[in-house]
């Protein structure tokens, strides 16, 4: 997977020890990350229905059962990030799959800088002091190379699909 400018030894040991801060409560930090997603970007609300059921506000669908399932995938994915940083090529084709899921439910590209947004936030509330510049530059070359891998699977679904 080409991750850019490769993570150096250094990074990565930043972001598995701040991980370990945060991996222990996921539901709790992801519903950090996604009031602040609803917060910066409301029109993705619509995107999160369940059984047909469109949500009247951030406030319901962040308690509701079927999106706190969501939330905890969503942390699995950066838990196997961040388990997989020596080598995250391995983690390519599950992350273009999952890149094409989120085309197909509507999501739109441009929306992964707001999620990245929201991952550093909650990382930023979560670590308090500990989320010095290093940590947020590893933390923020970790994203990138995650939804350059998640993009690619916007690419390889033909014209019209």
């Amino acid at each position: 997977m080409d991750s850019g400018t490769p993570l150096s030894g250094g990074q990565r040991a930043l972001i598995r020890e701040s991980w370990q801060r945060v991996s222990g409560s996921p539901v709790q930090h992801g519903l950090v990350l996604f009031t602040r997603l609803f917060d910066l970007d409301p029109d993705l609300l619509p995107l999160f229905q369940y059984n047909c059921k469109q949500f009247a506000s951030p406030q319901e669908c962040l308690s509701a059962p079927e999106f706190l399932d969501h939330i905890r995938k969503v942390m699995l994915v950066i838990d196997a990030a961040v388990s997989h940083l020596e080598n995250l090529s391995c983690l390519e084709e599950y992350l273009c799959n999952l890149g094409k899921k989120h085309q197909a439910v509507g999501v739109k590209a441009e929306s992964f800088s707001t999620v990245g947004e929201s991952l550093l936030y909650m990382l930023e509330k979560c670590l308090g002091a500990a989320f010095s510049p290093e940590v947020q530059e590893a933390w923020s070359k970790l994203y990138s190379a995650v939804v350059r891998a998640m993009q690619r699977g916007w690419e390889t679904l033909p014209e019209g699909d």
